[in-house]
């Protein structure tokens, strides 16, 4: 088992921390600084919300950050709506693996962030990840979760959640995981499974070492839970992950959770 890691340094150990701090730090007057994160959004038909998400992220583009849309083959103009909001808008065969690795495959910064079109990062989200990256000498991490709605027990959900990644060391896509590409490209991605994606990768980067768990919190809808009920959600969440851990096949999990 391992821990969230602490940050015990301050000196930036992990390859490209020092430039990528270098750029974050820097106030010339380019326009377009060389990216020091590039933030990897899967979407499919999230035409309703992209535009919003890409706003959000205006300003952490103005600091040098990349971002890059990668759509499954939307139907109702997400590509079209991601167009002026990002740098790059790819299109790569469906599936949330398949459109997070092709999107990596065309970043151009150290160090990678995967977020759900549903999601909402902290405003200085690339300081405290370069920041933190480089004092511990880490290579990945996630943010704890907030998940918005109108039921009490999404907070106690999300308070869960971020204890058990805590404890285990395990992240999920819903806590916006980064990871240097040093590490991704060793690990070749994340694997190529219809389900559970995000829990084999940080699984097997939790071998290299400790996450870093950034206390600040990512918030996230919770449509899913409005839409199937909170209780229904949790047992189902349960038993899918149970399932897994005994070796059942991601391709039947995901025709269980979709």
């Amino acid at each position: 088992m391992y821990p969230c890691a602490r940050l015990l340094s301050r000196s930036a150990t992990w390859p490209g921390a020092a430039e990528a701090k270098a750029m974050l730090d820097s106030t010339t007057a380019c326009a377009r600084p060389s990216p020091l994160l590039t933030i990897v959004i899967p979407a499919l038909n999230e035409g309703s919300v992209i535009a919003e998400l890409l706003a959000s992220l205006a300003p952490l583009r103005v600091r040098g950050v990349e971002v890059v849309v990668v759509d499954g083959g939307s139907t109702d103009g997400t590509a079209e709506a991601a167009g002026p909001g990002a740098d790059r808008v790819l299109v790569a065969p469906c599936g949330r693996a398949r459109q997070m690795n092709a999107g990596a495959a065309a970043a151009h910064a150290p160090v990678l962030l995967f977020l759900h079109a549903d999601t909402r990062l902290p405003a200085n989200a690339d300081q405290l990840i370069v920041n933190g990256l480089g004092a511990g000498g880490l290579e990945w991490g996630r943010f704890d979760v907030r998940i918005e709605g109108a039921s009490r027990w999404l907070q106690l959900v999300a308070s869960f959640m971020n204890l058990r990644s805590r404890i285990t060391g395990i992240a999920t896509g819903d806590q916006a995981m980064f990871v240097t590409r040093r590490a991704f490209d060793a690990l070749r991605g994340f694997p190529d499974q219809a389900l559970m994606e995000d829990v084999e990768l940080s699984s097997r980067l939790k071998r290299r070492g400790p996450p870093l768990c950034l206390r600040p919190p990512v918030v996230t809808s919770g449509r899913r839970w409005n839409a199937r009920g909170v209780a229904r959600t949790i047992l189902l969440m349960w038993w899918i992950r149970l399932l897994y851990v005994f070796g059942v096949a991601p391709d039947r999990l995901a025709r269980m959770y979709h």
